[in-house]
């Protein structure tokens, strides 16, 4: 007799494979070059603060409530949410749209730390840290195609291995290589001493200290709003990651001691990326250096950083961007992985048909996204403000748009159709204890559907 699909699917062999998976997803570009911005953006200490109840509220609404749903219906978020109620197998489709819109642009970017990290080991990071360099490779041709297509290649093959031999592995190796190096740069950056007398210990007092100088109300809703923007695609919720690596989630372990391993993670390293990249920022650059987010942040700002830094600053530059490429692989493998899974639930398809196509789709988007850059340039302003490329316009979409969408229906329908209970019982069959049950009930019914309605309004410049 045939074996059903939930026999045959691939499971992680452990809670720690499962923890280590989830929040290697979680722990991404994100995190380092949004993160540190955000917090010196909005006051220091208050920003962490918000941050920090957001997450035990917020952020473990969603968590919780996707990882569940996974291991309930033993699908991919394609097929999930239809699972659970037919009515509703719209959102899956969202949720598929989403990594699938997210992939091409984030091996791009993944092609660009590949880059930097090839400067920097082969000594040409002076050149790096020159006006005019970062912009002048992403518009070149083909170099950033390449780049692109080996990060892509080698997420590819992670997934193409599987669970257990691929993302598993993979992350058990990564993730500790990872929280190491961030921990050894975080406190390299604490001893730094700028030309200009500024110190590290000076920056990270910027980073934790609050300050609500010149805050009004209208200030401290911006604050809300920024730490809940990081926080929402910070631990990859409403992009079907989490509902994937549900699917995988043994039921004999512990799904409420896992999320909540996942959330310390997921902030600890989210902390200790401000630490390690504001108080270099300050000692070298001073203020100017922390206006700056995104590419901005790392290929033109702290290259400049690693200058300063006389010849040491050359192997501190190697180690910060190997860190970051671990930390953007084991992201894009999990997008990927969404899709994929998603993709053979649906249609049946083996593993190794469903890596292929997504990837030759991915590939092929890349190189469009890619000559956004250069044949394809334009310059679209954008809702909420400034103007963006083609990488921006799929970035918006998906982030500002889709995202929020998701989350919004699951809310509504965990809430309302079929009742918070169906997450609660799935999360505590084994007998574990639903650690914070009345606020999870209040959040997913009330408070998260209003929250994520107003980030939806953000998007579209609304409160700018």
């Amino acid at each position: 007799m045939e074996k059903t699909n939930l026999e045959k699917r691939n499971s992680f062999s452990s809670s720690l494979g499962f923890v280590l998976a989830a929040a290697g997803s979680a722990v991404g570009l994100g995190n380092i070059w949004r993160f540190p911005y955000l917090a010196a953006k909005n006051g220091g200490g208050i920003f962490l603060v918000v941050y920090l109840i957001l997450a035990v509220t917020f952020g473990f609404t969603l968590l919780v409530t996707e990882v569940a749903l996974g291991r309930k219906t033993r699908q991919g978020c394609l097929t999930a949410y239809g699972k659970v109620h037919k009515k509703s197998a719209w959102i899956g489709v969202f949720a598929e749209i989403v990594p699938f819109m997210i992939l091409p642009y984030y091996c791009i970017i993944g092609g660009w730390v590949l880059k930097y990290f090839a400067v920097f080991v082969t000594g040409d990071n002076l050149k790096a840290a020159e006006d005019g360099y970062f912009g002048d490779f992403i518009t070149s041709l083909p170099s950033p195609v390449i780049y692109d297509f080996i990060f892509l290649a080698a997420t590819a093959f992670v997934i193409y291995k599987g669970v257990n031999k691929g993302i598993e592995a993979i992350s058990k190796v990564l993730m500790p290589l990872l929280l190491l190096a961030i921990i050894g740069i975080s406190i390299f950056s604490l001893t730094l001493k700028g030309d200009g007398g500024r110190t590290g210990l000076e920056g990270f007092k910027i980073f934790v200290v609050p300050d609500i100088s010149g805050m009004g109300p209208k200030e401290l809703f911006g604050v809300v709003l920024d730490a809940m923007g990081q926080l929402f695609y910070s631990i990859s919720v409403a992009m079907g990651i989490m509902v994937t690596y549900g699917s995988y989630f043994s039921d004999d372990d512990n799904l409420m001691k896992s999320v909540n391993r996942i959330e310390i993670f997921d902030t600890l390293v989210a902390f200790l990326a401000g630490v390690m990249i504001i108080p270099s920022v300050y000692a070298f650059l001073g203020d100017d250096g922390l206006t700056q987010a995104g590419p901005g942040l790392m290929f033109v700002a702290l290259p400049k950083v690693f200058a300063a830094m006389g010849p040491v600053g050359r192997w501190i530059g190697a180690a910060f961007f190997l860190m970051v490429l671990f930390a953007a692989l084991t992201s894009s493998m999990s997008i990927l992985e969404a899709v994929v899974s998603g993709l053979m639930d649906k249609f049946k398809w083996s593993r190794t048909k469903a890596v292929v196509v997504e990837t030759a789709a991915a590939l092929a988007l890349g190189v469009v996204i890619c000559l956004g850059y250069n044949i394809f340039y334009f310059e679209l302003k954008m809702p909420a403000g400034g103007t963006g490329q083609l990488l921006d316009v799929f970035d918006y979409l998906s982030n500002n748009i889709l995202m929020p969408v998701v989350a919004i229906s699951t809310c509504i329908l965990i809430g309302w159709i079929v009742k918070p209970s169906t997450i609660i019982d799935e999360a505590t069959k084994n007998g574990e204890k639903f650690g914070r049950r009345i606020m999870y009930i209040v959040m997913i019914k009330f408070i998260e559907p209003l929250l994520l309605f107003i980030l939806l309004l953000g998007a579209f410049g609304l409160f700018s």
